[in-house]
């Protein structure tokens, strides 16, 4: 069993860097971001669930928490491939839950930067929502990064984002302030467009990546106001070409940009992420799927914007 001591692993803040856990299944080579994992450990006996998913194996309890197994095999390819002695279970860690998948065997880490990550062609991924969100040269291998959120998403899609908790936020008002969005999972980013416009939050700009939204700020013309323009960004962290990291410290280093409030909004949020985001100015870290309590704080931060430009 290797545990991963994230706090040594996870690299400096801001540098557009990620390390990627390479795994194989089927001779195919895979990744996941070092970040999502909590421990590796060999294979062990799983219990069968009654009515679970049929890509969930069932579940099994190391030491003191019993933790779902995922056969990743299975989910990817339609049937399990046999349970084999040596397979590898990686025990990972995002959105507040633990889970276990099955892979056949992990290769090694390598670090890269989140510009050598592209998106596939939707022709090799499954369509413009499928489960492989970039592909990594990694050395001289091509190294598929699995969408991870999605896989869980579509196995038990209570544990994702639920437009219907903007519902317990009461009566809401329009709001046409601009908001700024960078996330690249095409099921989240719609998730949290209708989310959002449903909490009255209209004026809405969704980017794929973290560069694209930077680009679009630099454009702006000089000396306009940015009121009009960009009233509140919010930024998921895991993207290709520039995460939000990076975007962050792009921003809050920027004399004319860091006044914009920032929100991250990713799966990602431990200790030692949120420790990253502050030192990098971030206003506000969540966890997702908290879609509510992300409107709450978008209301918040705007609110306290409007107030200190009055107070000017």
């Amino acid at each position: 069993m290797a545990e991963m001591q994230n706090n040594k692993i996870l690299l400096e803040s801001g540098t557009n860097e990620m390390e990627i856990m390479e795994f194989t299944i089927g001779g195919n080579l895979y990744g996941i971001n070092v970040a999502k994992v909590k421990e590796i450990m060999i294979s062990a006996a799983v219990k069968p669930m009654p009515h679970a998913h049929p890509a969930v194996e069932g579940i099994f309890k190391p030491r003191d928490a019993v933790i779902t197994v995922v056969d990743l095999p299975k989910y990817l390819y339609g049937e399990s491939s046999g349970k084999g002695e040596k397979d590898i279970f990686i025990i990972t860690n995002f959105n507040k839950m633990f889970i276990a998948f099955r892979v056949h065997a992990v290769v090694r880490i390598s670090r890269i930067s989140w510009t050598d990550i592209q998106k596939p062609d939707k022709t090799v991924s499954g369509g413009a929502e499928g489960v492989a969100t970039g592909i990594a040269q990694c050395g001289d291998e091509l190294v598929t990064i699995l969408d991870f959120e999605r896989i869980v998403a579509e196995i038990a899609p209570e544990t994702s984002i639920q437009i219907e908790e903007i519902d317990t936020l009461g009566p809401r008002s329009r709001n046409d302030q601009p908001i700024w969005v960078a996330e690249d999972s095409v099921l989240l980013s719609k998730m949290i467009e209708s989310s959002l416009r449903k909490a009255g939050y209209m004026n809405l700009r969704m980017f794929p990546n973290g560069r694209e939204l930077w680009d679009a700020l630099c454009e702006l013309p000089a000396g306009e106001s940015l009121d009009n323009r960009v009233s509140l960004v919010i930024t998921d962290i895991e993207m290709p070409q520039m995460d939000g990291h990076r975007l962050t410290k792009l921003i809050k280093d920027n004399q004319r940009f860091q006044a914009i409030p920032l929100i991250i909004f990713s799966s990602l949020i431990s200790e030692e992420m949120r420790i990253k985001g502050r030192q990098l100015g971030a206003d506000e870290q969540l966890t997702k799927p908290e879609i509510g309590h992300l409107v709450d704080v978008m209301d918040h931060l705007l609110a306290r914007a409007a107030e200190q430009k009055a107070a000017k």
